[in-house]
């Protein structure tokens, strides 16, 4: 059983996105926790705010497997193969961790933007404080603690699992 770590992102009807994500995803995979959901400004292009958060979770499915799950429930929210990376999302899910597997494909883990963005960095920090980078050899909770980008503000806002 691996432990993974998924972000889950949007600034296109942001709650309602949010929430079918979770709802997909909680049929996919066991022992869930979702963090608090943040708002945030856009980085790196001018949109809408996005709200992020993180979901930990448990699965028996192949590494590859659940980068295929995530890519298609992405396209269930309307997401395009296409889109630019930096660009407004219906959805945008990334996986964060897969236990302390170390690669690049078929996705980045750990994922790079853990150390760098706060929208990915404080929820995971809620839901998983005490576990291991195994590229920064830190707890999430000393990565969060000693993070300092006053560019990047979150705050949190209401809102109800589905």
């Amino acid at each position: 059983m691996a432990q993974i770590f998924i972000s889950l992102g949007s600034n296109i009807n942001k709650a309602e996105h949010i929430r079918r994500a979770l709802v997909a995803l909680n049929k996919h995979f066991k022992n869930t926790q979702h963090s608090s959901v943040f708002e945030s400004e856009a980085v790196g292009f001018a949109g809408n705010n996005f709200y992020n958060s993180v979901l930990a979770a448990t699965t028996e499915m192949a590494l590859e497997d659940v980068c295929a799950l995530l890519k298609q429930i992405e396209r269930d929210n309307g997401r395009k193969a296409n889109d630019k990376k930096f660009s407004p999302r219906t959805l945008d899910l990334d996986l964060l961790f897969y236990d302390d597997v170390i690669c690049e494909s078929p996705a980045q883990l750990p994922r790079d933007e853990i150390t760098k963005n706060a929208f990915v960095l404080q929820p995971l920090a809620e839901v998983a404080p005490d576990f291991y980078h195994p590229v920064a050899k830190k707890t999430i909770a000393q990565i969060w603690n000693a993070y300092n980008n006053p560019q990047q503000k979150l705050w949190k806002v209401e809102f109800s699992n589905p």
